[in-house]
């Protein structure tokens, strides 16, 4: 007869901690950043030069944002 020993189940995995415990969150707010500047410039490029008035924005400032990377 064999006796077996309880199975101890590990504790679920802990999230990524920096100092004072607090969630290391940076990278994934800067590529969430990027990724809202990427899709607002891509929204600002599909619209016409009546749109561009209406929220005070002159095409080539339009122009200019669009131009930018995703990063700046």
């Amino acid at each position: 007869m064999t006796v077996s020993t309880p199975v101890r189940l590990s504790s679920p995995p802990r999230p990524v901690l920096g100092f004072g415990g607090r969630l290391r969150l940076v990278p994934l707010k800067t590529f969430a950043r990027w990724y809202d500047r990427y899709l607002q410039r891509r929204v600002l490029a599909e619209l016409d030069s009546r749109m561009l008035e209406d929220i005070g924005v002159t095409s080539q400032e339009a122009r200019h944002e669009i131009s930018k990377p995703f990063w700046c």
